[in-house]
Formats: C-alpha cells, sequence, structure tokens
C-alpha cells in the first residue's frame, strides 16, 4: 500500500518586504532519505490553490517527490481567502522582479532545510554534488522558471507548462498609453469578474530590467533537461511561444498538449486525483511526472 501523503503548509518573508509567500509541502508519509522536490510557479491571475494544482502536487508526492507550491507574494491572494484575490493593491504593485526573488526565497529555504516536512535533496549553489530539484512553472510562471533555471545552479530539471517566451514583449499599446497617461492599465478576471489594475511600476520595473528579463535568451542558457508543454489551441499564450522557446533550445523535450491554456483543467475542481480531470491534463500529469522520475529519481551524479 502507498504511503499517506502528508502536507505541511509554509510561510516565508518576501525578500522585497511587504508581502508574504505562503506555501504548501506535499510528501509520502514516513520518507527515511531526503527526497527530491519539485516546486511549483503559478502564473498571472493564477494561485497555488487554483483548479486542480493541489491535486497535482498529491500526484507528484505519490511518486516519491516532495511538491512545493506557493503563492508569490504580491499575486493578490492571501492565506485566509485562498482561492479569491482579496489584496488588489498588492496585485496592482506587483513586478517580474519580484517574482524572480520571491522563487529564490523559496528555492533557498529549501536548499537550507528551512522548510516543513522531510528533508529535501536540495543542494546549496556552492555544494560540490549536484541536488535533485526539479522546478515547473506555468503560463507566466513558466518565463520565471526559465528565467530561474537559467541562472541558478540548484535546478536539475525544468518543466514549463503553456509558457510564455517574453514578458515585455507581452504589453499591448493601449496599455503602454494606460500606464504613461494615468499610471495603471486594467484587466478583467473572467472568473470573479473583479477589474484589476496592473500599476506602472510593472512597466518602469519590467524596461530597467530588459536583460534579466529576457526569456528566450535564458532560454539558449539552459543546460539542464528541460519538457516543454504547450496545446495548440492555446487562447492565452500562442504556439508561436513555445516554437521560439524550442528554437532558443533545440535539446528540450517537446510534448504538444490539447484543451488550451490549462490543458482542459478548470476552477473549482472538485475532484481528488488524476481520475478527476480531463484527459488532455491527465496526458500531461503524466507525461511530466515520467519526465521528473527520469531525471530526478536516479542517483544524483557523483553518488
Amino acid at each position: 500500500m502507498p504511503a499517506p501523503i502528508r502536507k505541511a503548509s509554509f510561510t516565508l518573508d518576501s525578500p522585497r518586504g511587504g508581502g508574504l509567500i505562503d506555501g504548501d509541502v506535499r510528501f509520502p508519509e514516513g520518507a527515511d532519505e531526503p527526497l527530491p522536490a519539485i516546486v511549483f510557479c503559478h502564473g498571472f491571475k493564477g494561485f497555488k490553490d487554483w483548479g486542480p494544482f493541489p491535486a497535482w502536487g498529491r500526484f507528484l508526492a505519490e511518486a516519491g517527490f516532495a511538491s512545493v507550491l506557493f503563492n508569490f507574494s504580491y499575486n493578490g491572494v492571501a492565506a485566509e481567502a485562498p482561492t479569491e484575490f482579496t489584496e488588489l493593491e498588492k496585485f496592482e504593485k506587483n513586478t517580474f522582479t519580484r517574482e524572480l526573488d520571491d522563487l529564490a526565497a523559496v528555492i533557498g529555504a529549501a536548499a537550507s532545510g528551512h522548510l516543513p516536512g522531510p528533508a529535501l535533496d536540495v543542494a546549496a549553489e556552492s555544494a560540490d554534488e549536484s541536488g535533485r530539484l526539479g522546478l515547473i512553472g506555468h503560463s507566466r510562471g513558466g518565463g520565471t522558471a526559465i528565467l530561474h533555471a537559467a541562472r541558478s545552479g540548484h535546478v536539475r530539471a525544468l518543466v514549463t507548462w503553456s509558457a510564455v517566451s517574453g514578458f515585455i514583449e507581452r504589453f499591448r499599446p493601449e496599455q503602454i498609453s494606460d500606464w504613461k497617461e494615468h499610471g495603471y492599465t486594467e484587466v478583467v478576471n473572467s472568473r470573479t469578474g473583479q477589474t484589476m489594475r496592473l500599476g506602472r511600476v510593472l512597466y518602469d520595473d519590467a524596461q530597467a530590467h530588459r536583460d534579466q528579463l529576457d526569456v528566450v535568451g535564458a532560454a539558449s542558457q539552459i543546460d539542464v533537461p528541460w519538457l516543454i508543454v504547450h496545446a495548440g489551441d492555446d487562447e492565452s499564450v500562442p504556439f508561436s511561444e513555445a516554437q521560439a522557446l524550442l528554437e532558443a533550445s533545440p535539446n528540450a523535450d517537446f510534448e504538444e498538449a490539447d484543451d488550451g491554456h490549462t490543458f482542459g483543467g478548470a476552477h473549482p475542481f472538485e475532484g481528488n486525483g488524476i481520475d478527476d480531470v480531463p484527459p488532455s491534463l491527465r496526458r500531461v500529469w503524466k507525461r511530466t511526472r515520467a519526465f521528473f522520475a527520469d531525471t530526478l529519481l536516479a542517483d544524483p551524479p557523483g553518488r
């Protein structure tokens, strides 16, 4: 019988201050050796408890991983209302570089043993031996994961789902005009009906850090196994963005999926596991977990 899956929650201070990073570690009970860890980054207008994401974390834990799902500190979702956007003032002030710093903080906590639950096999960047850390991001979180993986010594395997190939490149002319004239632009959350502001700080920060936020440039520097998953009918991030990533990193594995930006997943999600998700998402989950099993469950180099 498989070991029961446990969940331990954590809170970290954002390196930028002013916000908290809330997260959960899911893991098989009774592990007597440090576990390989997989860190998951949600996307724009996303959060760790969106739809089937918690079930995805459990699915990873059932295979012997410790899965780490977290909220970026300024994603607009607070711990006391984990599926609602109640912190719109933070959402308005969020930036791409803040999310990069948040991700680095989560991985740093995993490497230093400051996350709850079992010991994790995540080595410090200065270590001679590589740890077993997988990194995965969806949509905007995929772009963030690519940027981190290209510059970090922690990551041993990377997966991106429906990832963007750029940040600044996605700014529309009318958004730039709004930022310059009004100091903010607005987006509508189709699920909640909320009108949500993006402050000019997002635009100014992106302009000031163009080189740091060059996703395609970072993709060309990825030197660990990488699986790119993208649906041909993605309505939010065009398939051409996956092609741009593949052109930059031709050795990456590629899996073409179906059913749009979330592979058929939706919020709310009433199920408990893989048998309850749509067939297209089930295929993505299985392909992704198999990829991490191939790259992380074997003994690390040098051991």
